[in-house]
């Protein structure tokens, strides 16, 4: 569709626009015809010549016409029509009658498609006439005001300069200030003010004068009295047009000279940027619009006092029409309906009609106009035509443009016949026809046409449906109505006729709603009950019964009174003074009961109440759909005296609000900012000094906020400038502007809201509040929503305003990173890693990284490393060798942080120990529970750490004076097994004196490292989880026994006695046992089988670079928690308990075999043992690693 036109557009911009456009064949659509320029307002002199525009683009030929005040305009010497469009009159007459030109004239545009015509422009002749108002003489006491006014009429409006004494006054002067609405104002009136004063109006084509009116000073008296302010001129109410010039005056004199400001009543601010004051507080706007519509107050206040007083006057601004929603063009077959829409707004609202061709179009039984649209139903070829809306009031003209193209066709079926209607319910009429005898089988959809048989302008609907059925069932029809159908049929290229119409009635249903009840109470035994009816579409019938039920608010037994349909009002007699009485109505029609009211509450008066007034006479009426007027009279004849009223009201379900306190005179009261579609219960009752009189109880339904279309009034403009931002995870803040449009009432905007994508429509939620911004919470986390917002003011509802999409912020992380992991990568740089926090939802943009060392974070200063939410690994460099870290990780996001992860430690060993014990020591969060704050060390933890290191040296200290005992007692054991020849040594041979030798050795050895060794496991256990390694210079040995002792725990006998009956062969290192020397080895339930094997470490770094690699690999899913002990190689040397002799089959060498101790180098087997053929043999020595005297390898 071409691009619709603007005012202001320039015209060669909208040409360029086009053109392309209609270089393409069949690109116009619907705008073939259109107007570029189009004539406007015009006053001229009598003899003058003046152009009226008028220029059409389109599909030519293009001939343009001329029409003035409804009539075509005739050419003639005097009036051309030029080539381009344009009127030319070479000579305005102005005389009366047929020979004036003035009046409204348009222009007409006709090509193929069509005829559109122009908006009015209005020709005037310049004119002006006598005075209406001359200025008057006046006497004024010296340093007073004085004040002179005229009045003429012009057009164009004239200009008007004072003379005084016959010389032009200048314009500005201090004192003297001049309104051009014609008012000259002299203020401190001294004696060279006296004189003659005269006021000039002046046009482009005429100049008047007025009467002179003289000023006469009267000498004042020395002392001027104190008096207060008096306005002496006050504003005026006053209407000019949009874009016009609005003077309200305000002139007030007092002792001392009083000081004048401005306001407005409804307390909005007054516009500075087009407002001005003139002179000493006359307020001057120029270029009004809209907004300035409204009453403007003058106060004039004596300087330093409370003195005050004050006049207003209302402003009011007309405005002529514009659209607010226009036609849209339609293609439409034969024998369809088409419907235009077109809302125009305006002050004084405009009147509505519709175009044809650019002739007005008038209702038929075809063609309905209401509610500002247009439609015409049952098309036929002639409809095809531009349709035009015309708005029109006092301050001009404006029409909006749409087409409507028929499709036509010669091959259309024939009209469905034999229709039929049965009624179903009271909302549904089965509806049932034949196929059309021509074309039936070229029918490719019916269309279903219907409407209400009783009313005028009653809107017409269709429904349409497949070529496969000859029924339906309409099922949205309003009960006890009667309905007028017919059928359409269609095939590709056309329509049918209208088939013949059928008329029939929906049945009747229950009341949809029961009336409003009203409680009055005559008496302190009596309450008179009366109703409204029922409207008419909550009647859905005739109502033949009320049911009336009443009971005590302490009782559950009810009296039911039941009453003809055509009564409205009943009394109750009979009852307890000073009671709570419910009461409660159900109306009923032929099809039975409908819905009961809820029980209305209502207490009887005092039996003693002789003075307490009587109750009032209340009625309540919705105003709009949020909004009720309360209105009540009292009773003339009530001698009790009445201080003031009370009045209560509820929500049907909720608490009761009040009492609101009103005077004596007050018998009026508003009740705002309800809730549409909502019943409330109102209770009024007068009070006294003496007690509270007789109570009314009414109840009243809020209706619904009406839709646009349902009124002939233009609907409000909607809320713009919506905007929205996120607060919290589930809050978000919505603020937006009130339109500009005038209107006294309150105004209530409704927010809907829900998620993008929802699917379920009972989910979207709606709120009310009658601010500019609300706080919409209870949303989900991290979830986008789309808002909307729409007023209502006066029962009128606006469009909803553009959709905003926001969503929601997440929520802080609720748990902290998982699987952190520290190792050192070299000997000042650590790598950590983590993973996110646990939950799907959980949105992290960044992580907290916090390092310390034990003596930093003791004193509480960490290190911080931030890194962005997608990395989950940092280095930690410059780390000082010899210290433990502590490291851990928060993760964040922009609502907040979440918790720490469990503390982990890392240990950096000095750079001069041994290769294996610079391997760091590697920690997870799940090796311990430490705590996630910065550091939590307390006075009681401090007190704990004491008491466990006084423990555990003291333990130390039983263990070192055991072992120094059991040292003793092993020599001289050892002693008396050489004497006693215990061992065999005979069968060693020549190994015996070396194995004496090398024993001497180990004993020296083991005597200086003894006090040691007891200390240390044959296996060292990780105590925190880890597996138990046995680590010693070389790096970790696997085990492959289960059960460790120390040697000298054990029983000397038993062990000697076990001795005997186990042996065992080995290609490796073995250890000799020498008495006094302390041994690690490994003690198993069973003896050795001869499938056992065992192996050696290498001598080396071999095994220790392995398995280092294997536990980088794997630490972050193995069992394997990767710590190695850092304990110092003096602690553990297996060196010196390690032979350097040959092997032997000795008993002396190998007398149990849990005495070796199961080494193993990880990824190599071991090779198996050999069983010896004969215990006196002595085995050769197998290849293996050679050891020098002093027992360490070569």
């Amino acid at each position: 569709m071409a691009p619709p036109v603007r005012p202001g557009m320039p015209p060669v911009l909208l040409l360029l626009l086009l053109l392309p456009l209609g270089s393409l064949p069949g690109v116009w659509s619907f705008s073939e015809l259109f107007f570029m320029k189009e004539p406007q307002d015009v006053t001229v002199t009598r003899k003058d010549s003046v152009s009226l525009d008028c220029q059409a683009h389109g599909e030519g030929p293009i001939k343009v016409t001329w029409m003035k005040n409804g009539a075509k305009l005739s050419e003639n010497k005097r009036i051309q029509v030029l080539s381009n469009g344009s009127l030319y009159i070479s000579e305005v007459e102005g005389r009366r009658g047929e020979q004036s030109d003035e009046g409204f004239y348009q222009c007409l545009a006709v090509n193929k498609y069509g005829a559109i015509l122009s908006q009015k422009a209005h020709l005037t002749l310049s004119t002006i006439s006598a005075f209406e108002v001359h200025p008057v003489s006046t006497e004024v006491h010296e340093g007073g005001v004085a004040r002179f006014s005229c009045k003429i009429s012009s057009n164009p409006p004239a200009v008007i300069t004072w003379e005084f004494n016959r010389t032009a006054m200048p314009i500005n002067m201090d004192r003297v200030t001049a309104l051009p609405s014609g008012v000259l104002q002299i203020y401190d009136v001294g004696p060279e003010d006296a004189g003659n004063y005269r006021c000039v109006a002046s046009t482009t084509a005429h100049k008047r004068k007025s009467m002179e009116a003289s000023l006469t000073v009267i000498p004042a008296n020395e002392s001027r009295p104190f008096y207060l302010p008096t306005i002496i001129a006050g504003p005026q109410n006053v209407t000019v047009s949009l874009h016009q010039t609005a003077v309200l005056e305000c002139m007030a004199t007092g002792c001392p000279k009083p000081i004048i400001s401005w306001s407005r009543l409804d307390h909005k601010s007054i516009d500075v940027f087009n407002t001005r004051v003139l002179g000493n507080g006359n307020l001057i706007i120029s270029d009004v619009k809209l907004q300035h519509t409204g009453v403007y107050v003058c106060r004039a206040t004596t300087p330093g006092t409370r003195n005050f007083t004050v006049a207003m006057a209302t402003l009011t601004v007309l405005a002529p029409p514009s659209f607010v929603e226009w036609p849209e063009s339609l293609t439409r077959p034969r024998a369809g309906t088409a419907r235009f829409v077109c809302q125009a707004e305006g002050t004084p609202s405009p009147k509505m009609s519709w175009l044809k061709n650019g002739r007005r179009i008038h209702s038929n039984g075809r063609i309905k106009m209401y509610n500002s649209k247009l439609v015409i139903n049952q098309i036929i070829p002639e409809d095809d035509a531009f349709y035009q809306c015309m708005a029109e009031n006092s301050q001009g003209s404006a029409l909006s443009r749409a087409r409507l193209t028929v499709v036509m066709s010669e091959d259309r079926p024939s009209a469905p016949y034999n229709v039929h209607a049965e009624t179903m319910s009271s909302s549904a009429i089965l509806l049932a026809w034949e196929r059309p005898l021509y074309n039936s089988d070229k029918v490719i959809a019916y269309s279903v046409h219907y409407m209400k048989a009783e009313g005028l302008n009653n809107e017409e609907y269709q429904v349409v449906l497949g070529n496969d059925t000859t029924h339906y069932i309409i099922d949205d029809l309003e009960p006890a109505s009667s309905y007028t159908f017919y059928i359409v049929a269609y095939m590709p290229m056309g329509a049918s006729q209208m088939s013949d119409h059928v008329t029939q009635n929906t049945l009747e249903d229950v009341p949809l709603r029961p009336p409003e009840i009203s409680l009055t109470s005559r008496s302190p035994t009596d309450i008179l009950v009366s109703w409204l009816p029922i409207p008419a579409k909550y009647r859905r019938g005739q109502v033949v019964l009320y049911r009336l039920s009443f009971r005590l608010s302490t009782e559950n037994s009810i009296q039911v009174v039941e009453l003809p349909g055509t009564v409205h009002e009943h009394l109750l007699e009979g009852l307890r003074p000073d009671s709570v009485y419910l009461v409660r109505i159900t109306a009923a029609t032929r099809m039975g009961l409908g819905e009961s009211s809820v029980w209305t509450s209502h207490r009887t008066p005092k039996a003693t109440s002789v003075k307490a007034p009587k109750s009032p006479e209340l009625h309540l009426e919705p105003l709009n759909c949020t909004t009720i007027s309360v209105r009540w009279l009292q009773d003339t004849e009530d001698p009790a005296t009445i201080q003031g009223y009370k009045l209560f009201y509820k929500e049907e379900g909720q608490q009761e609000n009040g009492p609101i306190f009103l005077d004596t005179g007050d018998l009026l009261y508003t009740l705002s900012g309800l809730d549409p579609r909502r019943k409330y219960h109102v209770r009024l009752l007068a009070y006294n000094n003496m007690e509270d009189g007789y109570q009314a109880d009414q109840t009243v339904s809020t209706p619904g906020c009406v839709s646009v279309r349902d009124r002939m009034v233009p609907p409000p403009p909607p809320p713009h400038h919506l905007y929205a931002k996120a607060n919290t995870s589930s809050s978000i803040f919505l603020h937006w502007r009130r339109p500009a449009f005038a209107t006294a009432q309150v105004i209530n905007y409704t927010i809907r809201c829900n998620p993008v994508g929802l699917q379920n429509a009972s989910l979207v939620l709606y709120l009310q509040t009658s601010e500019t911004h609300m706080l919409v919470q209870g949303l989900e986390p991290n979830t986008k929503y789309e808002f909307a917002v729409r007023l209502h003011v006066d029962q009128l509802s606006s469009p909803w305003s553009p959709v905003v999409y926001h969503s929601t912020l997440p929520e802080a992380p609720t748990g902290p990173p998982v699987g952190v992991k520290v190792t050192l990568i070299e000997d000042d740089t650590a790598l950590v890693s983590w993973k996110p926090p646990d939950g799907p939802e959980t949105v992290v943009t960044r992580y907290t990284i916090l390092y310390a060392s034990r003596k930093a974070w003791i004193a509480g200063e960490w290190q911080v490393l931030h890194r962005e939410g997608a990395i989950t690994m940092a280095l930690l460099e410059n780390l000082v060798a010899g210290n433990v870290y502590i490291v851990k990780i928060s993760a964040s996001n922009e609502v907040g942080e979440g918790p720490f992860s469990n503390s982990v430690e890392l240990v950096v060993l000095p750079k001069d120990t041994s290769e294996s014990n610079q391997r760091p020591k590697r920690l997870d969060s799940s090796d311990g529970k430490v705590s996630s704050g910065y550091y939590h060390l307390d006075q009681k933890s401090m007190t704990g750490i004491a008491v466990g290191v006084g423990i555990a040296l003291t333990c130390i200290l039983i263990c070192v004076l055991i072992l120094i005992y059991r040292s003793k007692a092993r020599k001289s054991s050892a002693s008396k097994t050489a004497q006693n020849g215990t061992q065999p040594l005979s069968r060693a041979g020549a190994s015996v004196a070396a194995g004496s030798e090398m024993g001497k050795n180990l004993e020296r050895a083991t005597e200086n490292e003894e006090s040691l060794v007891p200390m240390m496991p044959s296996s060292f256990i990780d105590a925190k989880g880890g597996t138990d390694l046995i680590i010693n210079s070389y790096g970790p040995i696997i085990k492959n026994n289960t059960k460790k002792k120390w040697l000298f725990f054990q029983d000397t006998k038993k062990m000697k006695a076990e001795q005997t009956q186990r042996r065992f062969t080995t290609q490796a290192a073995v250890c000799f046992y020498q008495p006094g020397t302390t041994v690690l080895i490994s003690d198993e339930d069973s003896p050795g089988s001869p499938g056992q094997t065992t192996s050696f470490p290498r001598p080396f770094g071999a095994a220790l670079d392995t398995e280092h690699s294997a536990n980088s690999e794997g630490s972050h899913e193995t069992g394997d928690s990767g710590r190695f002990s850092h304990e110092s190689n003096d602690e553990i040397h297996l060196s010196s308990v390690i032979s350097s002799t040959p092997r032997t089959s000795s008993p002396l060498a190998g007398g149990d075999s849990d005495g070796t101790a199961a080494l193993e180098k990880r990824g190599e087997p071991a090779e198996p043992a050999e069983q010896p053929t004969s215990s006196s043999a002595a085995q050769p020595p197998p290849a293996g690693p050679s050891f020098a005297a002093d027992g360490f390898p070569i």
